[in-house]
């Protein structure tokens, strides 16, 4: 066998076996929302037939009136919608003008400033949540789905991320557009920003996911029902002691991930786009 042979047998053995991996964790990634999306449609006496049949015989949707029946998910519904909206444009703009001002703009103690930010990465929320709560109710918003919005509103995470798609785009465009009188702020909203859609379109994604499905900052701010966000009112499927039933629960977290599977299959090559342009550096 020829080199030219061995090195294509070799390439075509590597493909088989990459696509192989991919397939082996696609299967373990989608399992349990497989699951999830099966024992919603069973009744309660076959969610936990042992062994699980994953594609249930006789489908009961009942399960999903039910959910609307227990709770006003509903009004849930549309409190999350307003929260992660307000987060989502809120983190969009601070997190693409700061990343552009570290990126582009040159100023004192630049490096410094940015290694404190993105220190505050390795900061579990749970050891700040307290000062936060004080604030919070300082500033008279507590039970309140602003205290969720005014507390989300910076992101070292987001500030990362539009900072390395500047640094990839030409600084002469920049500097082209001062020697034409412009200021950073112009620069920034004629140019720049719309060279960063990828980007833009990232970080959105990733917050709405991540925001729509946080659980932990609406327990501590929201105490009133009517304010209650939609992962945090399906709690209340669970019934008394948690005597509520394993598939109406299921049905109504099928509900509540619905809006962040469509937005990833509408919006996924921005996302694919942004990921690997930002990485590249």
């Amino acid at each position: 066998m020829s080199t030219i042979q061995t090195t294509a047998t070799i390439a075509r053995i590597g493909r088989i076996t990459g696509i192989a991996v991919l397939i082996v964790a696609a299967m373990v990634a989608l399992g349990p929302l497989l699951w999830t999306v099966t024992t919603s449609l069973r009744t309660p006496a076959e969610a936990f037939s042992n062994p699980p049949e994953w594609i249930p015989l006789h489908p009961d949707f009942s399960n999903y009136s039910a959910v609307f029946d227990r709770i006003p998910i509903g009004r849930f519904f549309v409190n999350s919608v307003i929260v992660t909206g307000l987060i989502v444009v809120g983190q969009t703009i601070t997190c693409t003008l700061s990343g552009y001002a570290f990126a582009m703009v040159s100023f004192p103690g630049r490096s410094v400033i940015f290694g404190i930010f993105l220190a505050t990465m390795m900061v579990p929320l749970q050891t700040i949540i307290i000062p936060v709560f004080v604030i919070i109710r300082y500033l008279g918003l507590s039970d309140s789905p602003m205290s969720l919005v005014v507390s989300a509103l910076g992101s070292a995470f987001g500030t990362f991320l539009m900072r390395q798609y500047f640094m990839q785009m030409p600084k002469e465009l920049g500097e082209a557009a001062r020697i034409d009188g412009a200021g950073h702020f112009q620069t920034f909203l004629l140019i720049y920003a719309k060279m960063a859609g990828p980007a833009i379109a990232t970080l959105a994604i990733l917050n709405f996911s991540g925001f729509w499905a946080e659980f932990y900052r609406p327990l501590i701010f929201l105490q009133t029902q009517d304010n209650f966000t939609l992962p945090l009112g399906l709690v209340g499927l669970q019934g008394n002691l948690g005597t509520g039933s394993i598939s109406v629960v299921l049905a109504g977290v099928v509900l509540a991930i619905l809006p962040s599977v469509v937005l990833f299959i509408v919006a996924q090559r921005y996302f694919i786009s942004g990921i690997t342009a930002g990485a590249s550096r």
